[in-house]
């Protein structure tokens, strides 16, 4: 849903069956969480659209480390003996 300031908790009541059992079958189909799904279907509901965390923002914040190179540079040798 995008950057938020801080998290507001809603405790919704008296769901008719018929909204749940459409909910949880999306939330399936989409490998979703009912709480992701519900978020999803007010965003689309209030706004007219689901915003997405832009992630583009990280893009160049890499920085180099050797030792965590070197770790990983170790745990990429392959046993040759254990796949023989």
């Amino acid at each position: 849903m995008g950057k938020q300031a801080a998290s507001i908790q809603y405790t919704i009541r008296g769901v008719p069956p018929e909204v749940d059992r459409v909910l949880r079958r999306k939330a399936a189909q989409c490998k979703q969480s009912l709480n992701q799904v519900i978020l999803d279907e007010l965003a689309i509901a209030t706004l007219g659209r689901v915003e997405r965390a832009n992630f583009t923002d990280l893009v160049g914040q890499w920085t180099a480390d050797a030792a965590f190179d070197e770790i990983l540079r170790a745990q990429r040798q392959v046993d040759r003996g254990k796949w023989a």
